[in-house]
């Protein structure tokens, strides 16, 4: 029978975790807390009154670059990769704790996806659409720790039609979400920082490949020609899942996603320029 580990890097977010972790009880048997930074709201006091291991980490300002780590601390291979302003719906919670009670899953699975409403900060405005990797075995997955990147299957994902949702305390999508939020803007910023090297110089799980996946690798050899197509083409892909998944398409989803590869590869390009300009030129010999 499996055994479930609820991994969680958070800053602050004390009320949120809790509110998680009560959600979530019964769901799983190991829990893991990295924070991000020094931790000055409670949090390690909550985790360990919940028998959980509680981390704390040098400062990132996201979460991506705690994973390997906090996959490595973990006493079971599945692993559910929530975090802290997210909670299983009752019938997500009705499947894990059904899950724990059965056969292990066979080798070709390396995880689960399910759905993860778009939250406009009062309700969700979908309602099976888009989908989130929740649920991996950590033995069957491949990461390396950037901001917008999931882990990468072995073999294959499987989808459940069950919901995890996402309620921060404001809305999760947007465009004002995507270029006023200094939180917002500063991941563009250090996925244009990473995208200056190489994946292996990040913290990385179970990878070790020099060569970026191709959706970043395109940004890295055209900035600007990756920006403009998927500002433009992505909306179409994106509509077409919408109704693949039994949502309607509405212009306020439909351009979020795109903006922000957009804002993305525009700050690569600006780190780009400014690293050219800042290089000595080569003296010429008379």
């Amino acid at each position: 029978m499996p055994e479930l580990s609820l991994v969680v890097c958070v800053h602050r977010e004390r009320g949120l975790l809790k509110r998680l972790l009560e959600r979530a009880e019964g769901c799983y048997d190991d829990l893991v807390v990295v924070h991000d930074g020094i931790d000055d709201s409670g949090v390690r006091s909550l985790v360990e009154s919940r028998g959980g291991r509680f981390f704390e980490r040098p400062r990132q300002f996201q979460q991506e670059p705690h994973w390997p780590f906090a996959w490595s601390q973990t006493r079971h291979d599945w692993i559910l990769r929530w975090d802290a302003d997210e909670f299983p719906g009752e019938e997500l919670c009705a499947w894990l704790r059904n899950f724990r009670r059965v056969p292990e899953p066979d080798a070709g699975v390396s995880g689960y996806t399910c759905i993860w409403p778009l939250w406009d900060g009062r309700r969700a405005r979908t309602a099976n659409w888009p989908r989130r990797v929740c649920l991996v075995h950590r033995q069957r997955v491949r990461y390396f720790g950037m901001a917008d990147q999931g882990p990468i299957p072995d073999n294959r994902f499987v989808e459940l039609d069950l919901v995890l949702h996402h309620q921060p305390e404001r809305p999760s999508y947007g465009i004002r979400y995507t270029i006023a939020r200094p939180k917002v803007r500063r991941w563009h910023q250090e996925i244009a920082r990473s995208l200056l090297g190489r994946p292996t110089d990040l913290p990385c799980w179970r990878w070790d490949d020099p060569n970026w996946p191709r959706r970043w690798e395109q940004i890295r050899r055209r900035p600007l020609t990756t920006a403009l197509s998927r500002l433009l083409l992505s909306p179409f892909g994106n509509a077409r899942e919408m109704i693949r998944y039994r949502e309607l398409p509405r212009p306020s989803l439909l351009t979020s996603f795109p903006l922000q590869h957009l804002l993305t590869c525009l700050a690569y390009r600006r780190l780009l320029a400014g690293r050219r300009r800042a290089m000595p030129r080569a003296r010429i010999e008379p």
